[in-house]
Order: structure tokens, then C-alpha cells, then sequence
């Protein structure tokens, strides 16, 4: 189709989801708003592919409900009762409200609290620069990585890979806790790519029938949290069968003979028992892995969201050591590359004058910490304000009934900086509006492929918009907060950044627009040894050596199994509550993100529970039918879709709705827990345990 010649095109990159970090070209109309928005082709990662949800992304910027004035609230928290006010009412009351906190309880009783819905390194991270220059409370980040990350570490001793680009070049693809076809588009081109161009077999490991497993040549359904026994029956297989890569475990890795004596009763059929995965697929599995040098595993974070998510990644990272699969192109396996980037982050975050006796607070846990639970707020004071940018914890934080009684406090001060009305905002005193990635400079970098992104300011914001750096900026201004990064532009911050972490200047990334950072086939595929010391791949896990990992603090560190095994600590049904429950991401959705957009919510429907059939049948409900989903936290409702996708005993939701879209105004986190995943801490979404009662009308 012809390019319209009214419109421009401007080159930026996603800021949504830290594996595929597209590269992107923005139509730019005449009236200096977006249009289409599409994957940017000579980006050989993104490859001209991104999700529908970004491709739509101007009906989010151009929202007629968009923030784009400063406000009060004037009625009860929760009431959305607000009043517009001016930027400099907003920004004295925010440094007021800061300096009450510290005059009453010392700097640490001021908690700013941020996430991931920007991943701009600038916009999403500079305010830590504020946090360490106040010394107020620090933020301990723990949703999302900590416990898949502290797995592979364990195990690899560094977070890198090989290169994603290289599923193209497999025989066997496996993609292991990840819904690729919703969450990373990209991953399936080049997985597709394999099939089509070597007859490849694409495997997909997970707990319910994905868009993703709907496309694989061997669907591996398993139970939650029982990663770890499907990958230890897969290595047991391939001992038994001397398939397992002697040379090379020799060459690479360390404890081979104390993980093949305890494998030896970690048979298919013990796995059948634990997974549901019948013993006969999971012996056809290992076989194909055993005999497929070209073997590549793609492990996503799925695999780590129960109370034993470090372990299951472990023991699937130890998969592709066994088998041998690194040594060959197209072969070995990718979590996250983020060990590649290693930025000087003095000017962005503050790291210079960062104080490490000041508390660090667990995101996770912020339930607990704003009701004023003295083991989650380290025996430190009350936290009474806060200042929340680029997350909307009254829907995503676990725990939801904890959140909710913490943010009702009186005492409790709360300035949101958004886009929408979040749930988060609703419970705020003052609400500010925030620009989206089009409308300021930032600096990106990939998890799951090895490209650093430069996003430029491509149109003028609406209304009063500004960004996090700009409004961080201003309050360290009245706060009294010295640091020279408080005084330079993003573009500053960004360039400073690129160059005293060896990788020159913006001007010279702004002309390229990406940078491609892959290392070397052999240091990619550790053929000059794994990130220990020794440089061998540890199958004995070190739990209690990985960094915050202090046994007692982030749960039961001392328990862990040090060689790959099933880890019996997850949320396992019972009488009271029978089925399991995992908190599935849509496809529509990130996380809150996109909710607030008709399209996707028009496709994502209601909240709503996968149900099998024949347990809605032994239950008496039906399709359409309004269930009231319960666990020990909390209580939920939802209406059921009858889905055979699932083992028996297991029901899915997939979206994270706004409260007021639930009958009864309580969102799916309700049903969560906060307990902290060892070793590292986290939170275990996929892993509840559930009661389900049909509810009359």
C-alpha cells in the first residue's frame, strides 16, 4: 500500500515488554499525533513483527480519557472525586507531604515505589536518583525476575545465551513457560522460520493450551509448578539411554556424578505422577532432545512464578548441559541476555550517592509494608508517603486485600503519576499526567535478544503531560536533593550513560536507531566456559551464596534442593480448596496496560475462569455461568468459559481486569499471595489454591 505523503515516519522502540523490546516506525500525522504504528523490518530480532496491541497503540496515546491535568482528590480515597489544579500546586503539595513524612519518622518513611510500565532506562529508573539523594526507603524490585533469574544463575553464573535469532537454525525448538504467540510475537517468527526452512519440531511446555501450544508439533501440559519433574524425567532418560553428552559434561560443567545417582529414581513415570504429562510423551520427548544436537530451548518466566519457581528454572537450564545442545548452532538455550549490558548508572539512578544502610523495601510485599508489618518494613519506621510511577499495584500487586486496607490509610500520603485512572490513581491525593514513549528521549535495552534501542521525543505531548524524569526533576528541586543528574536533560543522561559504559555516543545510536550487541557464537554459547568462577555449568546449586539471598528473609532458603528436583513447597489443592489457579498474562493486556483501550477489552471480554469441562460438570456449572472464586486471601467473581485445554483439578484466569470491571470490585490478585519466593524473593502468581461455587442467578 502506498505511504500516505502527509504523514512522516519516526523510528522508536517499545517501552512495554522487556523480552522483545521492538524496534519500531510511528506514523506521524499532520495534526502531530500517531498513527500506525509497525515492527521496524531491518531490525533482524523484531523483524517487521509486533504484537496487535502495540500496532493499535495510537487509540492509547490519543485516548480521550487520558490524564493531561494535574489533580487533587477531593472526596474519599477510592471515590475518583477529583479537581484540577496547576503544576505547581501539585509538585509543593507532593514536597510538602515529603517533608511532614521525614520530620515525623526520619527520610526512610518516604518510599518511592515504581515499575515496569515504561522500560526506559531513564524514565522508568531516574527516580531512584531521588531515592538515593533523599535517602529515602529503597526499592527492592521482586515481581517479576528474582526467582526465574536467581535459577538460572545458579546453574549458569551469568545471565546471558545464545543468540534468540538462532531458533531459526534449530531442529527441535522448545519453548518452555512462555506463551510466545501473546506475550513474544518475534519468538515464533523465528521458531516458524525453523520449521519451515528445516522441518523443525517446535515443543511448548506449559499448564494450559496456549495460542502458543496450539501451534507446537508436541504439546507438553503439565501441572503448575512441576517444571522441574518434567525436565529431571528428560535427563533421567538421557543417562539411562546414553544420550547424555559425556565429553562435554566432562569439559563444562561440575557435580555430573552426584545428578546422574540422583536421577536414577527421577523416572518418566515418577514425573507422570507429579506432572500429568503421561509417561509415554515425556519418554518420546527426551528422546528427541537426546538425538537432536540442534536443540534450542527458549525458557520463559512462567516457569518460575510458583513458591518453587528458582528451582524449575534451575533444573531446566541444566537440560541443554546434560544433553550437550550448546556446543551446536541453533542449539542451547536463552532466558535473558541482560548480563550483556553492564551499564554505568551513576547520572540515571544515583548510584554514586546510593546509601546501602538505608532499607530496601520488597515491592512485593507492599501489603504488608503499608499495613505496617515490622518484618517487611525491617523494623524501620511506617512508610507515610509515596510517590508511584510506572506501576498500578491496587491491581497488580499480590495480596489485594492487604494493598487495599494499606492504601485506605489516612495517614498514608500517595502521589500517582499516569496516564489513566488506574485503580492505584483513584486512591491517590494528588494524580499527575504522564507522557508515553513518543512524547520523551529514552534509552532501551532487550531480555530476550541482545539489541540496546535509542526512542526519541517524536510528537508534543497533550495537554500538561510530563515525564517522570521532568517531574522527579522538579520535586528534587523543592526537596532540597543534590545531584548533578537533577540538572541535564534525558538526552544528557543518555548520552553521558552510552559513553562511560564503552559505547560512544548518542548521536552516533540515534543515527543507527539500534545497536546489535550479540557477543560471539562461543562466548554466547559458553565454549570458553559458564559465568563461575570455575567456568562450569553447577548442577549442586549454591542457593544461600546468590546476592539477597539471606536464608529467613526471602522464605525457605535452607530447604532448597541443591540438585534439580521437584521441590513439594508449591500451593498444592487440597479439601478446603481443590482446584489450582494460575493468573495467566492475555494477550490483549500487559499486565494493567491496555486495559483502559476499547479494542482490547472488546477482545479480551469480561473477567473471566478456564474451566475443564468435566470438573464444571462435577461442579453443577456451566458456560456463562458467575462463579465466586476463594482462596485464603481472598474472594473473587467470575464468569466461567468452559476450556478442555487444562489438566483436570487446574483453572486459569488470564487478565488483570481494572476492580471496577469485577462484580464484587475485587481484581484476580485478590486471590494471590505475598509470601517471598526463595531465594531471592518474588511473588508466586501462578500458584493458588482455590475453591469455586456457582453463584445463583
Amino acid at each position: 500500500m502506498q505511504q500516505r505523503v502527509d504523514l512522516k515516519i519516526g523510528h522508536s522502540a517499545c517501552p512495554h515488554d522487556c523480552p522483545s523490546t521492538c524496534a519500531l516506525e510511528v506514523e506521524i500525522g499532520p495534526d502531530g499525533r500517531i498513527g500506525r504504528v509497525r515492527g521496524a523490518r531491518d531490525n533482524s530480532y523484531t523483524a517487521g513483527v509486533i504484537c496487535a496491541k502495540v500496532a493499535r497503540y495510537a487509540e492509547r496515546a490519543n485516548h480521550s480519557e487520558r490524564l493531561t491535568h494535574p489533580l487533587r482528590r477531593t472526596g474519599p480515597k477510592g471515590s475518583g472525586a477529583f479537581a484540577r489544579i496547576s503544576w505547581d500546586e501539585a509538585l509543593d503539595t507532593i514536597a510538602e507531604a515529603f517533608r511532614v513524612a521525614e520530620a515525623a519518622h526520619g527520610a526512610e518513611a518516604v518510599w518511592p515505589y515504581y515499575y515496569a510500565g515504561t522500560m526506559g532506562l531513564v524514565m522508568r529508573d531516574g527516580i531512584n536518583r531521588l531515592t538515593h539523594a533523599k535517602k529515602y526507603s529503597r526499592f527492592f524490585s521482586t515481581i517479576c525476575v528474582n526467582p526465574a533469574w536467581s535459577g538460572y544463575l545458579a546453574g549458569a553464573g551469568i545471565l546471558l545465551g545464545a543468540d534468540p535469532r538462532e531458533m531459526a537454525k534449530s531442529d527441535l525448538v522448545t519453548l518452555w513457560g512462555t506463551n510466545a504467540v501473546s506475550t513474544q510475537v518475534n519468538v515464533m517468527t523465528h521458531a516458524i522460520r525453523a520449521r519451515k526452512e528445516r522441518g523443525a519440531k517446535i515443543a511448548v511446555v506449559d499448564v494450559y493450551r496456549t495460542p502458543t501450544m496450539e501451534q507446537a508439533d508436541i504439546p507438553l501440559l503439565i501441572r503448575p509448578g512441576t517444571d522441574a519433574a518434567l525436565a529431571c524425567a528428560v535427563m533421567h532418560v538421557l543417562f539411562r539411554d546414553g544420550l547424555a553428552d559425556r565429553a562435554y559434561l566432562d569439559a563444562y560443567a561440575r557435580d555430573t556424578a552426584a545428578l546422574e545417582v540422583h536421577l536414577a529414581t527421577r523416572s518418566p513415570d515418577w514425573a507422570a505422577a507429579i506432572t500429568g504429562l503421561p509417561a509415554a510423551e515425556i519418554e518420546a520427548y527426551a528422546r528427541l532432545v537426546g538425538t537432536t544436537p540442534r536443540a534450542f530451548f527458549r525458557i520463559g518466566y512462567g516457569v518460575s512464578r510458583t513458591r518453587n519457581g528458582a528451582v524449575n528454572m534451575h533444573a531446566v537450564a541444566s537440560l541443554p548441559v546434560v544433553a550437550g545442545s550448546w556446543q551446536h548452532e541453533g542449539g542451547g538455550a536463552v532466558h535473558s541476555v541482560s548480563g550483556l549490558y553492564r551499564w554505568r548508572k551513576d547520572l540515571i539512578e544515583g548510584h554514586d550517592v546510593r546509601d546501602p544502610a538505608v532499607r530496601e523495601l520488597d515491592q512485593s510485599r507492599i501489603g504488608a509494608i503499608l499495613t505496617g508489618d515490622r518484618e517487611a518494613l525491617s523494623g524501620g519506621p511506617p512508610v507515610t508517603a509515596m510517590l508511584i510511577q510506572n506501576t498500578n499495584p491496587m491491581a497488580v500487586a499480590p495480596d489485594q486485600e492487604t494493598v487495599r486496607a494499606g492504601f485506605a490509610r489516612a495517614d498514608l500520603f500517595v502521589a500517582v503519576h499516569e496516564h489513566f485512572m488506574t485503580d492505584t490513581a483513584r486512591m491517590a491525593d494528588i494524580v499527575l499526567p504522564a507522557t508515553m514513549f513518543t512524547e520523551h528521549d529514552d534509552l532501551y535495552q532487550a531480555g530476550g535478544h541482545p539489541h540496546i534501542l535509542f526512542g526519541p521525543k517524536l510528537v508534543e505531548p497533550p495537554g500538561e503531560c510530563r515525564s517522570n524524569h521532568d517531574v522527579v526533576c522538579a520535586l528534587a528541586g523543592r526537596l532540597g536533593a543534590a545531584h548533578r543528574g537533577f540538572a541535564m536533560s534525558p538526552r544528557e543522561i543518555i548520552d553521558w550513560t552510552l559513553e562511560a559504559t564503552g559505547r560512544g555516543r548518542l548521536d552516533a545510536l540515534e543515527a543507527e536507531r539500534f545497536r546489535d550487541l550479540a557477543p560471539d557464537f562461543r562466548r554466547a554459547h559458553f565454549l570458553d566456559g559458564f559465568g563461575h568462577a570455575d567456568k562450569r555449568f553447577h548442577f549442586a546449586a549454591d542457593w544461600a551464596g546468590l546476592p539477597y539471598s539471606a536464608p529467613g528473609k526471602f522464605g525457605p532458603v535452607a530447604d532448597m534442593p541443591a540438585l534439580p528436583d521437584h521441590w513439594a513447597v508449591i500451593e498444592e489443592a487440597n479439601a478446603a480448596y481443590p482446584f489450582r489457579l494460575v493468573t495467566a498474562p492475555a494477550r490483549n493486556f500487559l499486565n494493567s496496560t491496555f486495559t483502559e483501550t476499547a479494542t482490547s477489552a472488546d477482545k479480551e471480554g469480561g473477567p473471566s475462569l478456564l474451566v475443564h469441562p468435566e470438573d464444571a460438570a462435577q461442579l453443577g456449572i456451566a458456560a456463562g455461568d458467575k462463579v465466586s472464586v476463594t482462596s485464603a486471601r481472598g474472594r473473587v467473581e467470575l464468569v466461567v468459559r468452559l476450556f478442555d485445554g487444562l489438566r483436570r483439578g487446574v483453572v486459569v484466569s488470564e487478565q488483570i481486569q481494572p476492580n471496577r470491571v469485577h462484580d464484587g470490585g475485587r481484581g484476580i490478585n485478590t486471590l494471590t499471595g505475598a509470601d517471598p519466593v526463595a531465594p531471592v524473593g518474588g511473588a508466586a502468581f501462578h500458584d493458588n489454591r482455590v475453591r469455586i461455587e456457582r453463584l445463583p442467578g
